[in-house]
């Protein structure tokens, strides 16, 4: 049988180094890996010094390194002969020691004596005495490595592993850098993405400037579920815990959506790829742009409410959204004007219910249940369950509450305030009754929806009015992710969100570690939403250190700890500081902590949602609800000294308590979700609150008790 070739990224860099005149020989003996990669003499053999199953394929002076698996063969690392072997660990032939004797991980960022970690040596063997570049970086090395003429003279200048840590280079440059003036961990490379290499003349045009790269290859569980149930009879929901690939499936789901309806005959297809923030919808849209090329021109990229805003504008309405603090005034005065029962019993009762009920919390049911759910009728929210909701409410008090909500709606409109979740839903009514002048409401032919789990179900309801065919409706979901509103059943929202034999789950976590991944979920089993479990997240490919967590008393005290993380994570996994990430509850805490960091030495920048860059050569500062959908090798958790602990309200009941802290034990699970490779979570030293506790040590790099007290010092 023929062999799939697919390759690391570490390969096609490496191959950049090689003298062209040899690339074509090397690009020969390859092939012969699709027809057998088995062990062949003195042409293909076993390699031994690391965990993996790795082998050498010879081509004269130069060898291949690869492995391969059921129908695949991955190409890892190619180099001189003299190079693969030298730094002793890779061998042909069997070592006289144990392979298992060889030092695996060493804990990232271990706590010492007034120093809060040391970097791990894991993927370089690089200390203060051979700290040096092991090759000069000069015209001719750089010209093969197709790096910019911008960057040259700043890669020129570099002597030193921290010089080029340093330099103002993009992170693609400084990777490829990296690829092929050190030994490769071969380990690691295992664990980086692949790309399909198809035919090997591709790789050949790749190394002479023609191909500018190369497609992500999914795995065929991510593969399984690109193009199917595509010619069904309904919509298709795909779910996962993060970092399966759910928003990179829908991105090559897209792809066959436009080819599936031009082989129907629709030329120039219309399809809407939708999400909830602004992030998230620029990163898909630069990716979209990469994998489309010409046809990203079909596809309409926007954040949900950015639909809502522009429909309900069409028929002249401008969206006037108050925050919580504007809308007490009117649900103030809503509560005093409330019509209540006739019944003097029962009307003293509904009056008491309300009056029982913390204000941000009625504000809540107004908004996120009877609002967000588009209910016109008391008989519909009577009925409707309520999940995510921990304060149970019977008829007497849902009805209170329908009264309040009727004079609310009353005083909104006084006082010309809309709520997002009011505004969405009229957005639904209008698409639904037609009356919409913008061209959003004409519909389309295929919509993607990722990460629909943040979505109001009117904004649900009103996109699969927006989708001229249900069964060209790709949704993506992950309840355990919902930050936004409480939770809701699919059924609960439109009679076509019937997926029956057409739900698939990924189960393989490509984006962070094990220990990343268990450290996560172990947090967030406190704060499940109502029907959903916590379950195992399935297997990891990326294995790592444990994630920290540090107590501390003062923001001085923060600040330190991030500027000796920051830099040693980015360093330990070979990236410039522009691969950190800080996550912080609002923007008061990130610009905060942004100004901080400069004042440190730390590069870093605060980024709303909209103005993010993930280009930006500092340290991304953002918040947590911002982060949604995005990925950072290090990813560090702060903030949370520079104001109340969110969720955190005066006079609120216990059970108000509950929710709210659930919801926000959501949020930051999420932010852990986003680390690939190191993550630290920075809370303040001795605070009660439940949102900061459930960081179990079997997960967890907690310090000792003299680190603890050092840290906090």
């Amino acid at each position: 049988m023929a062999y799939e070739l697919v390759h690391k990224e570490t390969f096609h860099n490496m191959l950049l180094k090689i003298p062209i005149e040899y690339i074509k020989q090397i690009l020969q003996k390859i092939e012969i890996l699709r027809d057998d990669p088995r062990p062949y003499g003195d042409l293909k053999k076993k390699l031994h010094g690391y965990n993996s199953d790795l082998y050498r394929l010879r081509s004269g002076k130069f060898r291949v390194i690869y492995t391969f698996g059921q129908g695949w063969v991955a190409l890892l690392g190619v180099d001189d002969r003299k190079d693969v072997y030298k730094d002793g660990r890779l061998v042909a032939e069997l070592p006289n020691f144990d392979p298992a004797a060889v030092p695996e991980v060493v804990e990232l960022l271990t706590p010492r004596k007034q120093t809060v970690w040391t970097p791990c040596k894991d993927h370089k063997t690089v200390t203060p005495s051979s700290d040096y570049l092991p090759y000069r970086l000069d015209d001719s090395l750089l010209a093969r490595l197709r790096v910019p003429e911008t960057f040259v003279s700043t890669l020129k200048a570099c002597h030193t592993l921290d010089d080029l840590l340093a330099a103002d280079v993009p992170d693609s440059v400084r990777d490829r850098i990296f690829d092929v003036v050190f030994d490769p961990n071969y380990d690691h490379v295992l664990q980086t993405p692949s790309f399909v290499t198809g035919d090997v003349d591709d790789l050949l045009r790749y190394v002479e400037g023609e191909l500018l790269g190369f497609l992500l290859k999914l795995d065929p569980s991510q593969e399984k579920y690109v193009n199917w149930a595509i010619n069904a009879s309904g919509p298709t929901l795909l779910k996962g815990g993060p970092g399966t690939g759910k928003s990179t499936v829908a991105l090559y789901r897209t792809r066959s959506l436009i080819n599936a309806l031009r082989a129907q005959g629709i030329t120039h297809p219309r399809i809407l790829f939708t999400t909830y923030t602004n992030a998230l919808a620029t990163f898909s849209r630069q990716l979209l742009e990469r994998l489309l090329g010409n046809d990203v021109e079909c596809v309409t990229i926007r954040t949900a409410d950015s639909l809502v805003r522009e429909i309900v504008r069409s028929v002249g309405v401008e969206p006037q959204i108050g925050d919580s603090q504007d809308l007490r005034v009117p649900l103030r005065e809503a509560i005093k004007t409330a019509v209540f029962d006739d019944n003097p019993v029962k009307r003293r009762a509904q009056v008491q219910s309300i009056a029982r009920l913390n204000l941000d919390y009625l504000l809540e049911e107004l908004t996120t249940v009877i609002e967000a759910r588009g209910f016109t009728r008391l008989a519909e929210y009577l009925a409707a369950p309520r999940s995510g909701r921990r304060i149970g409410l019977n008829t007497t008090q849902r009805t209170a509450e329908w009264r309040v909500y009727e004079s609310f709606d009353t005083a909104c409109q006084h006082h010309r305030i809309h709520t997002w979740q009011s505004i969405r839903a009229l957005a639904e009514a209008i698409v639904v009754d037609g009356s919409g002048k913008s061209s959003i409401c004409d519909g389309f032919d295929g919509i993607i929806i990722d990460e629909a789990q943040d979505l109001d179900p009117t904004v649900l309801s009103m996109l699969v009015e927006l989708c001229r065919a249900s069964n060209r409706l790709f949704v993506t979901a992950d309840a355990n992710q919902a930050i936004y509103g409480s939770g809701f059943r699919w059924q609960d929202i439109h009679s076509t969100l019937r997926f029956t034999g057409r739900v698939g789950i990924l189960r393989i976590n490509h984006r962070s570690t094990r220990e990343i991944g268990e450290a996560a979920r172990s947090y967030l089993l406190e704060g499940v939403m109502d029907g959903e479990t916590v379950g195992q997240q399935g297997d990891y490919v990326k294995s790592g250190p444990l994630p920290i967590v540090r107590p501390v008393t003062h923001v001085d005290d923060e600040t330190q700890m991030l500027a000796r993380f920051l830099p040693a994570a980015t360093k330990d996994a070979r990236f410039g500081i522009g691969a950190c990430a800080v996550l912080v509850p609002t923007k008061k805490a990130g610009e905060a902590i942004a100004n901080r960091l400069r004042d440190s030495g730390i590069e870093a920048a605060y980024m709303s949602s909209r103005e993010l860059d993930l280009k930006h050569k500092a340290v991304k500062v953002i918040t947590l609800k911002s982060a949604k959908g995005l990925e950072f090798p290090v990813v560090a958790i702060a903030g949370l000294l520079d104001g109340p602990v969110p969720g955190a309200r005066h006079g609120m009941t216990p059970e108000e308590a509950v929710e709210a802290n659930e919801r926000e034990r959501r949020t930051i699970y999420v932010g852990m979700t986003r680390a690939m490779h190191a993550l630290l979570v920075v809370i303040p030293a001795n605070h009660p609150s439940p949102l900061l506790t459930g960081f179990d040590e079997r997960y967890w790099n907690t310090g000792s008790k003299e680190g603890r007290s050092s840290d906090a010092s």
